[in-house]
């Protein structure tokens, strides 16, 4: 039976504080290696094509690559490019069992359903890993990376670039401090799908084309259930299917609904709610839905709604919230509202790097408001800060200093994937996170999966 407590943790400004100025939050971890100044990072990439192939490059950048891996065999000779020495794999079983002694820091920017399968074979062995967003393919997976993460005493950070920013982590302290007054409600809205699903795609792909002999496709299908090639799967399209992706929630909630998620303090709903889903088929996600979750009250503040919207209702109306929220604003095709009972912060932008507050019946930028000393440390430096903070965090072994570590981005990507439990489920239900149980059966058949064999997780019991 896997390990299933879960441990809450809210970022107050104390925290930040008492971190110090090189760290953002305060907690323990085993210790690990400590680098010497002139030490050289051996580092890896699994998926090191599309954004894979940047989250590759900003890591080779700060050490020396041995090891690179990809189903596709032409994308990993165009990564490696600069690393002729480099070993090339298109399975990270091999990579990890031939490389893994070698091994500092490992990047895994693949198709969902291999997040958790990867990354959890290299902390098992000690290895510091980058994720991309969403951290995981199912709730319970989030879970148990976040746990052996902490187990291993290994430094982690998920790519929601966007923590980076300044924006958002002033955004947050505004919030923290009362900016706001009591936030009530977070409202979160996305123009995602922008790739193939419901309802142009509700069923698999019945003519089988040849595997093209770059792709090697038993090591794309992974741990999902064995299916005939077909281009309609990838690259990118995977995230319109479930057994690949999460959807429009799972792809975009890591980046646009973190301001509200850090600001807020969330943790972990205990009531999810399918307020609106389009026509769900079993193997695409649906072309529309719209999601309510109910964050319970917590130290220092009171019971929060988290509103969710993606897509056209009925194929007709964008999805969005109510329009007197905006207060004569235009909604973007992206962006979240924070709606306290003093004032109303609107992130027109999917990374909470921009924002701007309604207050005493108009609308203010923040060098227009009373803000508090800043306590979260300063980035600024986007995408590649990232991986900055994470490598500053594996050389000083201190994982607390990269913001979006596995303690606040499991967290954050448990609570988000409950959304798609509700949408495939439909109705309301109950969550007990310490026990990761749903009050409903339909819906407690998604919290976690089965995995082909050979393809399962490592490291829990």
């Amino acid at each position: 039976m896997a390990k299933s407590y879960v441990q809450t943790t809210h970022y107050s400004r104390r925290a930040f504080l008492g971190a110090g100025a090189s760290s953002a939050f305060a907690f323990t971890f085993l210790p690990g290696h400590v680098f010497g100044a002139n030490e050289r990072l051996q580092v890896a990439g699994i998926g090191v094509g599309g954004k894979g192939k940047s989250d590759f490059d900003h890591t080779a950048s700060h050490g020396d690559v041995v090891a690179a891996c990809d189903v596709d065999s032409r994308r990993l000779d165009v990564a490696l490019r600069k690393h002729p020495k480099a070993t090339k794999y298109s399975d990270y079983r091999d990579m990890l069992e031939k490389h893994g002694s070698r091994i500092d820091a490992v990047t895994v920017s693949t198709p969902d359903h291999h997040h958790a399968p990867a990354a959890m074979r290299a902390m098992e062995l000690g290895i510091n890993v980058y994720v991309q967003k969403p951290l995981s393919h199912t709730v319970w997976e989030a879970r148990q990376m976040r746990l052996l993460a902490k187990e291993k005493g290994v430094c982690t950070q998920m790519g929601n670039q966007g923590t980076a920013d300044n924006g958002l982590r002033a955004g947050a302290e505004f919030v923290q401090k009362g900016g706001l007054g009591k936030v009530k409600d977070v409202h979160v809205w996305t123009n995602r799908p922008v790739w193939p699903q419901a309802p142009g795609i509700t069923e698999r792909f019945k003519d089988k084309p040849p595997v093209p002999a770059h792709i090697d496709w038993d090591s794309f299908i992974g741990p999902a259930p064995m299916r005939p090639y077909h281009p309609g799967y990838t690259p990118f399209k995977w995230r319109g299917w479930w057994d690949y992706g999460t959807g429009a929630l799972g792809d975009m909630a890591c980046h646009t609904a973190n301001l509200a998620y850090m600001a807020c303090q969330l943790t972990q709903p205990n009531h999810i709610e399918d307020a609106g889903t389009g026509p769900i088929n079993s193997e695409t996600f649906p072309a529309w839905s719209s999601i309510k979750m109910k964050f319970p009250a917590a130290k220092g503040r009171g019971p929060i709604d988290f509103h969710w919207y993606e897509g056209k209702v009925d194929l007709k109306k964008k999805n969005l919230p109510p329009m007197d929220l905006f207060h004569g604003d235009r909604p973007t095709n992206s962006g979240s509202l924070i709606v306290g009972d003093k004032a109303i912060l609107y992130s027109p932008n999917d990374y909470g790097s921009r924002w701007k507050v309604y207050m005493d019946g108009k609308w203010k930028n923040p060098n227009e408001l009373e803000m508090p000393k800043p306590y979260i440390p300063r980035n600024g430096r986007g995408d590649g800060g990232m991986k900055e903070e994470w490598v500053k965090a594996i050389r000083a072994n201190k994982p607390e200093i990269a913001v979006s570590n596995f303690e606040y981005s499991a967290n954050l990507t448990e609570a988000i994937l409950l959304g798609n439990l509700a949408m495939r489920a439909g109705g309301k239900f109950s969550w007990d996170t310490e026990k990761l149980k749903a009050g409903s059966d339909k819906a407690q058949q998604y919290v976690t999966k089965k995995y082909r064999k050979g393809w399962e997780v490592v490291g829990v019991s």
